[in-house]
């Protein structure tokens, strides 16, 4: 099956959703996917009655608790430690440090031959933003990249199943790796944002190890995967969409909206999950408490009822109430910089290349947990 038809079952496949059945169960006694706009933001904005503490594993073999599934108080509290990384003020002084990474990246892409985008750029870029402002040194990035990989690409059997040996190692590694930088840090201050938070004061003193190393775990993942979605995105809307390339090389201004546009049409997240914490009817169904629920991101970004022409890319589509960072409490935290890096990708690879094209577009997938994992691409 091509990468085109692919592209169109899923989405078609959405829109019947939409259209006759836009909260389905899978099998019996299987999760609830639901697939409107209206009712994915509803189930996104209530916290209260869609829990994200999905786990079904037992509270002590869960380990310490995760920002990206917990609910208020300790989602709160999580998301406070690390809210000051990825503060507008925060992320726009690593702007020129971005332009230069992204040049390098760039500049080690040979024109005319097959590359995979995302060991080339879209993964070690963010990667690289994010341990720097964790101040890993160079020697350490391949380490760190290596565990960040591994935890959050077994994010599900984390979740809901046993967590593989190697996931659980990468876990160790990198908290033993961590702690060993913070214990450094507190006998030599450092100013790069980890040394900031050892140092920093809260009203309940200074942040114990766990919660600095819980800062330590959440910032790759709020800062990496979904960039690396994003930066895949676009160059298959380069390929499939090659005007609206020509138009971004013609006016850069527009990267900004560019952006946007590729987080509704090519969502980094194809949906998340919730569980509901009382008895609910969502688009007519009644749903029991306890549930999990699967709000499709990627389908609500494609709703007729709010784009118009929903399955056109449209460089200036304004308003663009998408969803593809989330919504509510959950909204990616990591936005400001998947939007700042988005760009900066765009504005250079539309200025450097008159094209880019993916090699093997058969092979190509959409719907993946942050995007592709590989994918071979050709620039002139």
């Amino acid at each position: 099956m091509s990468e085109t038809q692919e592209t169109l079952n899923l989405y078609e496949g959405f829109k019947l959703m939409r259209d006759h059945a836009p909260v389905t169960q899978l099998e019996a006694d299987g999760p609830w996917q639901v697939a409107r706009h209206a009712d994915v933001h509803a189930i996104l904005r209530d916290h209260a009655t869609f829990s994200s503490a999905v786990s079904v594993r037992p509270p002590e073999e869960r380990g310490a608790p995760s920002m990206l599934f917990s609910d208020p108080p300790i989602h709160n509290r999580l998301r406070k430690l690390v809210s000051v990384a990825f503060k507008p003020s925060q992320i726009q002084r690593q702007e020129q440090q971005i332009r230069a990474r992204c040049k390098e990246f760039l500049d080690a892409i040979p024109l005319h031959t097959e590359v995979d985008l995302v060991q080339a750029l879209a993964a070690p870029l963010p990667v690289m933003v994010i341990a720097e402002m964790l101040g890993v040194e160079d020697g350490d990035m391949a380490a760190f990249k290596a565990w960040s990989d591994e935890i959050f690409s077994n994010i599900g059997e984390i979740l809901f199943g046993t967590p593989s040996a190697a996931s659980e190692q990468a876990a160790a590694e990198m908290n033993a790796y961590f702690l060993q930088q913070i214990n450094d840090i507190r006998a030599n201050p450092k100013d790069h944002l980890l040394g900031q938070s050892v140092a920093t004061e809260t009203e309940d003193g200074m942040l114990d190890d766990e919660e600095l190393l819980s800062f330590c775990r959440l910032l790759p993942i709020a800062g990496n995967e979904t960039t690396t979605g994003l930066i895949t995105a676009s160059a298959r809307i380069f390929q499939e969409q090659p005007q609206t390339f020509a138009q971004l090389k013609q006016q850069p201004e527009l990267s900004a909206s560019f952006v946007e546009e590729a987080l509704r049409f090519y969502s980094p997240f194809s949906a998340t999950v919730r569980r509901t914490t009382h008895a609910v009817e969502i688009a007519g169904q009644s749903i029991a408490a306890g549930e999990l629920v699967v709000p499709l991101l990627a389908s609500a970004n494609r709703d007729e009822r709010v784009f118009d022409e929903p399955d056109k890319f449209k460089l200036d589509r304004s308003p663009n109430p998408h969803l593809g960072l989330g919504f509510g409490i959950h909204v990616c935290l990591g936005a400001h910089l998947a939007r700042l890096e988005g760009k900066i990708v765009a504005e250079q690879m539309a200025e450097r290349y008159s094209s880019v094209t993916l090699a093997n577009p058969q092979t190509a997938t959409v719907g993946e947990l942050g995007g592709p994992k590989v994918l071979p691409v050709v620039v002139a």
